[in-house]
């Protein structure tokens, strides 16, 4: 007998979930790397200007606007299908306008980054708990959508200072949520062997 169908009161939902990322562990993997890069090159450049920092975070917005579609395609999120899509072609569309127009995007840099980590990290906390009841430590996703949506917030209600430190903060917010990111893939890929 197989695990979904001993799993009928709502959990085979939660291991057909597992099972879809753990098979695709390393898109979750190759996000964190990516949110590292960009975290560490707003770091190491530290007169950066706004306008530079728009490139980059341009850069950023395809890259993972890429990985969110094909994770949508391939299911490696706990995030809705439809909203990984969503997310993708938004963070694509976000990274092509960076390219096209830095100047008048910084302008708006600020409320979109921080509604997208808002409502990113609301979905990661959903799929947290819809994971508890098949794999250990979901604290892990469940920490990086609460430090997405805080850091989201900040970014709303204190535009003023967040403009002030935006390179900081957007770096260390990048490392952190990569961290994480990396951390939960490598637990995903031990479930990997499990999931068949």
């Amino acid at each position: 007998m197989t695990n979904n169908a001993t799993n009928t009161h709502g959990l085979g939902a939660g291991a057909v979930l597992l099972h879809s990322l753990a098979k695709n562990w390393w898109v979750l993997l190759l996000r964190g790397v990516a949110a590292i890069v960009f975290g560490v090159l707003a770091f190491a450049w530290p007169g950066i200007t706004i306008v530079s920092l728009v490139i980059l975070y341009g850069a950023y917005a395809l890259v993972d606007g890429a990985f969110s579609i094909f994770a949508a395609i391939g299911g490696g999120s706990p995030a809705p299908r439809w909203w990984l899509a969503v997310v993708g072609i938004i963070g694509i569309l976000a990274g092509l306008i960076a390219f096209a127009n830095p100047v008048l995007v910084g302008l708006y840099l600020l409320l979109f980054i921080g509604i997208w980590a808002i409502v990113s990290g609301v979905f990661e906390i959903i799929g947290a708990i819809r994971l508890r009841k098949e794999i250990d430590n979901e604290w892990l996703l469940i920490l990086h959508g609460a430090i997405s949506v805080l850091f989201g917030l900040v970014m709303v209600m204190e535009p003023i200072t967040a403009a002030m430190a935006l390179i900081w903060v957007i770096g260390a917010y990048a490392i952190a949520a990569g961290v994480i990111m990396i951390a939960l893939a490598f637990r995903l890929k031990g479930h990997a062997g499990h999931a068949h």
